[in-house]
């Protein structure tokens, strides 16, 4: 029950508990993992919608929508997305329904009716700052286990489709069968002159535009599906059927396993072999390929290349890598299973992650840093009792080290104590206030200020944090992620205290 009422399935009413409309989308999902007749679900789904139609008809009918289409797809957002998800973010539920309603508003079925974010909030009276984070936390922070798709036009238009409604699960079929029938013809005509051409990403998506334009989109949408289609392919080859939300919203861990630090010459490596996302998979690949062959002792084109790999989500390729570099140099062993478990975490599987870390930890028990590890990994996995009980533990062998207490505040701050969370971030300011990681703490402080309604001190913070960002060794990638989580906070914070 207790772990019902932290992941706030359940709340606590006069020493009674009763199931929230998070609970219920909870159960609701796992009634489709067990083998249950469909009318069985079909009734849970029903007694879900009663809930809400009400609310859901007179929003609707407020704001004039008649179209059938959109409130079906408004109607199914509402009963996927719960606003408990982001309470925190908005005033009220209207304001959510309204950023459902615009995500609802534009899908590619519609093209070319389209409504920019500008006239989104004109038109029904929402906070622009607020539209673009909150549409930010659903579709590129996938705060939701349910996935969204954006395809982009070259004047800034962007439709959304979601993960296995009808024509993402048309879509789907038709790119999985002409993945497998270029496959094997390729491989049949591989020892032919002429046949099938090259197994290239162009040649493949060729004939899947060939047959979606103007039978599932319109053929104005081409331009976005050709840049869209690459990542949609390279989703469907690593996709896992029981995706689930991760709890790294922040995700220093990943800084840490992937050498922000830029331990060994790895600078001068990155320099000279850097992505290039204009060219294609094969072209990046074969430069480092070609330096790993004149230099196969030089650990760094290693690392190099699994993060090329792992940037075209070529996960199975890089764990293969890794594996072969464990064997090639044993001395690394702990940094290169710790990237195996970050890799695995990627394709989802937490679990596979904690077994890497369980054995390295029993191997090298006195290792501080692989506990701090393994206290996050509890983080993700959502068991908030096991994380805390590894940091504080790492704090009583380390206090004065500030990533800790740094490690501390993010696992209270996943499981919303962020006033206890702002006295650990605090405390690794004191400690450790150079670190290449400090502009991150200063804006997960900024963000517990805010949720704590203290304006002025988020602000402080959120500046302070973005401020640092450029300053410090970590990759583009990276500062990015962490300009898009500053930015959103900063602007609404200065619209809230204007307001006041």
């Amino acid at each position: 029950m207790n772990s019902l009422l932290d992941k706030e399935f359940v709340r606590k009413e006069e020493k009674e508990y009763k199931i929230t409309r998070l609970g219920k989308t909870e159960y609701s999902n796992m009634l489709r993992l067990y083998d249950l007749d469909r009318q069985s679900v079909l009734e849970e789904e029903s007694k879900r919608i009663k809930e809400i139609k009400k609310s859901t008809a007179s929003f609707l009918e407020e704001n004039d929508i008649k179209d059938v289409d959109i409130k079906f797809r408004f109607l199914n957002n509402k009963l996927k997305l719960p606003y408990e998800k982001v309470q925190s973010t908005l005033d009220n539920e209207q304001d959510y329904d309204k950023v459902l309603l615009f995500l609802s508003i534009n899908h590619p079925d519609r093209f070319p009716n389209y409504i920019s974010p500008e006239e989104f909030s004109k038109k029904y009276d929402i906070k622009l700052i607020k539209l673009n984070f909150v549409i930010l936390r659903i579709v590129e922070d996938n705060i939701f286990p349910i996935k969204f798709f954006t395809l982009e036009l070259g004047d800034s238009k962007k439709y959304y489709l979601q993960v296995n409604e009808k024509l993402e699960r048309m879509l789907n079929v038709i790119v999985e069968d002409q993945v497998t029938k270029f496959t094997y013809l390729n491989n049949l005509d591989e020892d032919r002159s002429v046949g099938t051409p090259p197994l290239t990403m162009s040649n493949i998506v060729t004939p899947i535009l060939e047959e979606i334009i103007d039978n599932l989109f319109d053929s104005g949408l081409k331009s976005a599906l050709i840049t869209f289609l690459p990542n949609y392919i390279n989703y469907l080859a690593y996709k896992i059927e029981k995706e689930r939300k991760l709890l790294d919203t922040f995700d220093k861990l990943e800084g840490l396993i992937w050498n922000e630090i830029m331990v060994f010459n790895f600078t001068e490596v990155k320099d000279q072999f850097y992505i290039d996302p204009a060219k294609s998979f094969e072209e990046n690949l074969e430069k480092i390929n070609k330096a790993i062959e004149q230099n196969p002792k030089q650990l760094d084109l290693y690392y190099m290349k699994s993060k090329i790999l792992m940037y075209f989500d070529k996960y199975n390729e890089a764990l293969i890598l890794l594996d072969g570099m464990l064997k090639d140099f044993p001395g690394n062993e702990k940094d290169l299973n710790m990237k195996k478990a970050s890799i695995l975490k990627k394709m989802r599987d937490l679990n596979g992650g904690l077994e890497i870390i369980d054995e390295l930890t029993n191997k090298y028990p006195e290792d501080n840093d692989l506990l701090n590890y393994k206290a996050i990994w509890y983080q993700y996995l959502n068991k908030k009792e096991e994380a805390l009980k590894i940091i504080r533990g790492l704090i009583e062998r380390e206090p004065d080290n500030g990533i800790y207490h740094d490690s501390y505040g993010e696992i209270l701050m996943a499981f919303n104590d962020h006033k206890i969370a702002i006295g650990k971030f605090q405390r690794a300011l004191e400690l450790d206030p150079n670190s290449w990681y400090i502009y991150q703490t200063y804006i997960k402080l900024g963000i517990c200020y805010r949720e704590l309604e203290n304006y002025d001190l988020a602000l402080e913070y959120l500046r302070k944090g973005e401020e640092l960002i450029d300053q410090s060794p970590s990759e583009n990638d990276t500062k990015q992620m962490w300009h898009s989580y500053a930015s959103p906070f900063i602007e609404e914070i200065k619209a809230l205290i204007e307001d006041f």
